[in-house]
């Protein structure tokens, strides 16, 4: 679980502003995209395939979105909980490059997930869908992961993905 559980996070989003008691607030979280890759370039903008507890789990900053008051902040990994390893997340690129064609089989076509940092406005009720906060190949955008649909031939991302800690990682929801 990230630093944030589901109680503590629906406390931190269901209270009013301490500073304005406004009652919107932009989330901003590391969350997993699905690409598809054509020749290691992405073939469209990806999709978002987390889920409620992935959303929670990533979530590294929390402000008002009335008077910018920073309600939740939290510096280490979002992925692997190394102190001071948000930064690192948020300044590097990605470790792992998507080859142009898979190495078992030569097939040009693959899928990469990644981690990116994305932000949600959120007022109660049913969340916003996430805005990207980076494009691929930027700083902060980290393929964790890509594979071969057609000889199921698959590379994960090791050590830490977004900060490169030594690990271990830590299991995710």
């Amino acid at each position: 679980m990230g630093q944030l559980d589901e109680t503590r996070f629906e406390a931190v989003v269901g209270a009013p502003c301490p500073a304005c008691a406004g009652t919107t607030l932009e989330i901003r979280s590391f969350l997993d995209r699905r690409l598809l890759m054509m020749l290691g370039d992405p073939n469209d903008d990806g999709r978002w395939v987390h889920d409620g507890e992935k959303f929670v789990d990533g979530t590294y900053h929390i402000t008002c979105g009335s008077c910018a008051h920073v309600v939740f902040h939290d510096d280490a990994c979002p992925r692997c909980h190394a102190a001071g390893g948000l930064a690192k997340a948020l300044a590097d690129t990605s470790r792992l490059s998507v080859p142009k064609r898979c190495p078992a089989c030569k097939e040009t076509e693959l899928l990469a997930l990644a981690l990116i940092p994305a932000a949600v406005r959120y007022s109660g009720g049913t969340a916003a869908l996430p805005r990207p906060l980076v494009d691929f190949s930027e700083a902060g955008y980290h393929v964790v992961a890509y594979a071969c649909e057609s000889c199921d031939a698959a590379v994960v991302a090791q050590p830490c993905p977004l900060c490169d800690a030594p690990g271990p990682l830590r299991p995710r929801p």
